[in-house]
């Protein structure tokens, strides 16, 4: 089978990222053909198929059309389309880089399209349902405009006119959910928050979680000395909490990895509050950031908005690692009872205790740590993945027979 996967980074920035690579590399570890559609960025990683990719407009009111419809996009998605002669179509983020029009290309040549959801975009304007440190859902119900006068994107009257126009024009021309064959959700929380705001029987989708490649090593336990964050220093992360919550708990430290715009305030707040068991470490990667996640005890995520399948956690599982985490979005969908621990962002104190039980209770720890491995090793292999995706693949084909390529 030939498949042409499509993302608006060739990059990795996030989890997102890792899903679109990770598809990829099991795809063709089976022996499909796949070709990729993305925008250029020096960063990108090397393929032979860059010559299609489109630049990126700036994103801001001048530009507003080429974010809500790019025709340059669809000229050059239109080359790869009759080159490439997929079978398939798997898009994932293509929101404002390279825009849906994409998606009339292949409907007009008849190629099924699925669609990964990684975040909110295709019902909120700013990606997150969270904005000035609230979880918010004003827009549903078709009310754009809430964007705007609450400043959701970067806090920017022109960035919020943008993102609420391109939302607007896309919802009002139905222009996403017409093209698209199915929607993949890694949680069935954000399939449901999508079915408040499209209805429910207004598109079809399908759950399948996102893959993740698992190393082989053995588990070996080990009670660690502190505990730790990892991902981007942002504000719906929730690192500020976390942090706040360190001053209570002087006698564990928090070790913090990860880079992001709120880091200089993060270690201002650090300072400011002499929290002294609290440790910023930068970015790590690869074999480095392993041996970070191998040497804590437990992996906090104290994020604030609706996450929809955050890797932290599956990364953390891997290495055997407990999770304390908010029971907010997706996450409780992953991080069951014999994990971890989930508590409530809204209650004062929770986190803290939370913490505090797992940290006096090392032998808890580790069989909780273990549990968590064992269910990555049944759940998140490759071969299920690949089962699924292509159940879902086979599915689309079958019901759309006058193909175009065969």
């Amino acid at each position: 089978m030939k498949i042409l996967l499509v993302h608006k980074f060739f990059y990795v920035t996030g989890g997102a990222e890792i899903f679109f690579f990770e598809t990829a590399r099991i795809l063709k570890e089976n022996g499909h053909e796949i070709a990729f559609f993305s925008t250029k960025n020096k960063l990108n990683k090397k393929t032979k198929y860059e010559r299609y990719f489109v630049k990126p407009p700036k994103f801001d009111l001048t530009n507003i059309g080429q974010i809500i419809y790019s025709k340059k996009a669809k000229q050059r998605f239109a080359y790869l389309l009759d080159d490439f002669k997929p079978n398939i179509v798997h898009v994932f983020g293509i929101f404002s880089h390279i825009s849906p029009s994409i998606l009339e290309t292949a409907k007009e040549r008849q190629i099924p399209v699925v669609m990964s959801c990684n975040d909110y975009k295709h019902i909120c304007p700013n990606y997150k349902l969270f904005h000035h440190g609230e979880l918010c859902e004003k827009c549903r119900g078709k009310k754009f405009y809430q964007a705007i006068l609450n400043k959701c994107c970067h806090n920017s009257i022109t960035y919020s006119v943008a993102s609420a126009t391109e939302s607007w024009i896309q919802e009002k021309t139905n222009m996403v959910r017409k093209n698209v064959d199915l929607f993949l959700f890694a949680s069935d929380f954000m399939a449901k928050k999508t079915e408040l705001f499209w209805g429910k029987n207004s598109f079809k989708w399908q759950k399948l979680v996102n893959p993740i490649k698992i190393n082989h090593l053995k588990n070996t336990a080990e009670i660690g000395d502190y505990i730790l964050f990892f991902g981007r220093l942002i504000e719906e992360k929730g690192v500020k909490e976390l942090l706040l919550t360190m001053k209570n708990l002087p006698k564990i430290k928090l070790i913090v990895v990860g880079g992001g715009p709120e880091k200089n305030i993060l270690e201002k707040t650090k300072k400011e509050l002499s929290i002294k068991n609290v440790e910023f470490v930068g970015e790590k990667w690869g074999e480095e950031m392993k041996e970070i996640i191998r040497k804590s005890r437990i992996v906090v995520v104290p994020s604030r908005w609706y996450e929809n399948f955050p890797y932290v956690i599956i990364q953390a599982f891997m290495m055997g690692k407990p999770v304390v985490a908010t029971k907010l979005g997706g996450i409780p969908e992953l991080v069951k009872k014999q994990f971890g621990i989930l508590y409530d962002p809204q209650k004062e104190g929770a986190l803290a205790r939370a913490i505090n039980y797992l940290w006096q209770r090392p032998q808890n720890c580790l069989k909780r740590g273990k549990a968590a491995r064992k269910y990555i090793e049944k759940e998140f292999v490759d071969e299920i993945f690949y089962k699924n995706l292509m159940n879902i693949y086979n599915g689309c084909l079958s019901s759309n027979k006058k193909l175009r390529y065969n």
